[in-house]
Parts: C-alpha cells; structure tokens; sequence
C-alpha cells in the first residue's frame, strides 16, 4: 500500500515473506523530501523516533511518532503535552505518573490549585484543564481524563470529548504545538482500534487551529494502529 500527500511527502508500506529462520520480516519504509525530513528532524527534541508527518491541511500537520512523551518539545513557550490524567489529577500510574516524575513536585502543587468541581474532581471525564509544564521541556501540560472502557456508558463520546476539550483549551492558551499520548488506552482499557478512530476523526475537526497535533506513543503496537488509521482517515 502507498500513500502519496503533497509537498512530495510519502509513505510506503510493504511486507516481505521469508522461510528463513526468521521466517517472517516486516520492512516499513518512510520517505519524505530532504527539506522536509531536515525539517522535522530539526523540530522535533528527544520526542522519540518513528516521525511520519501528514498533511491537515496547507498550513498544519499531523505527526505520528513513537517515543517517550515527557522528553517532547517543540519550541518551549508554545507547545505542551497531554497528559492523561484521573479526575483528582494527582497523579497516577502509567504516562500520568511518568509525566508528575517528568515535571517535578511543582507539578503536583499546581494541579492541587485547580478548583474542585465536587470532592475528589478537580478534571471529570471528558474535561481539560492546563498548568506550566515547570521541569517539562514542553511549556505546558494539558491534562485531561478519558473514559474507563468498561464502565462508561459512552466510551465514544467521552473520549471524544477529551481531545475536542483538550483541543479547545490549548487553543485558548495560544498553543501552537501539543502532543498526545493514546488517551485510556493503557489501564482503561480502550480498545486500540476504536480509540485511534476517535482520536485522529476529532482531531480532524481542527485543521487550521494547530502548526503541529503530535502523537507521541510508547508502545510499538499503538504506534502500528495509529499509523494505519491515519493513513485510512487522512487518504481523502
């Protein structure tokens, strides 16, 4: 499968049987133009590797790419990082609690600023709040919390709701460029496929908004949907 966008940046996916010992190998071959690749090369700090760039529209892209969320950075005064936070917004396991270690204890301190809309919930699911990213290199985190796959009684609409709200706010606090980890699909559950979907259609609601919507994502397996939804999403 080949997928060609314009500014003659492409990606190209091929799969090659063997019956060696390794029996099968999988090549994935990314190619863009050299101003292109110098470009994001340049832009992109310590994020991770994997970088493939789509097109939103003439003046934003979609980036993809695998990599440890607390090390990305694009400019240090307009971007920030999501993190997918609890409804204390505390701190937690997974990319919550790597990005609270990531930014230090001024991190915590701040968020136990944050009003709380009743006891316990200072961000409900679907919601956003933003503080100083203080050790990050990104200048912000956006935190946000999505929905419990198997209690939600819409898993769709709340994570939707996430980004859209995520979205919105880092708008509203002049950010040009934001990362995102895969909301809920760690200890909530959320399906990989099924979350892709939503992730990537609501980010399509904002073409013009953003210089740059990243997905910053660990796990290799994420990283392979993630790619492969973009590519069904964005072919059009």
């Amino acid at each position: 499968m080949c997928s060609i966008f314009s500014g003659s940046r492409f990606i190209l996916k091929f799969g090659v049987n063997s019956k060696s010992k390794h029996n099968l190998r999988r090549f994935r071959v990314y190619a863009m133009d050299a101003a292109a690749a110098a470009a994001a090369a340049a832009r992109v700090s310590n994020g991770g590797g994997g970088v493939v760039r789509f097109p939103l529209s003439a003046s934003s892209a979609l980036v993809i790419q695998k990599g440890d969320i607390t090390k990305w950075s694009i400019d240090g005064s307009t971007d920030a990082i999501v993190n997918p936070a609890n409804e204390r917004m505390l701190g937690g396991g997974g990319a919550d609690g790597a990005i609270h270690r990531a930014a230090g204890p001024q991190l915590v301190e701040a968020c136990r600023t944050v009003p709380e809309v009743r006891p316990g919930v200072r961000c409900p699911t679907g919601e956003a709040r933003i503080t100083r990213g203080f050790m990050l290199p990104a200048s912000h985190a956006i935190h946000t919390v999505g929905p419990i796959y198997s209690s939600d009684s819409n898993p769709a609409a709340s994570l939707a709701s996430a980004y859209r709200k995520t979205l919105r706010v880092a708008k509203e606090n002049n950010i040009q460029y934001i990362a995102f980890p895969a909301i809920s699909c760690g200890v909530y559950g959320y399906p990989y496929d099924e979350a892709a979907t939503v992730a990537i259609s609501t980010v399509k609601e904002f073409p013009n908004d953003f210089k740059e919507v990243h997905f910053v994502l660990f796990s290799p397996d994420i990283y392979d949907i993630w790619l492969n939804k973009v590519d069904e999403l964005l072919k059009d």
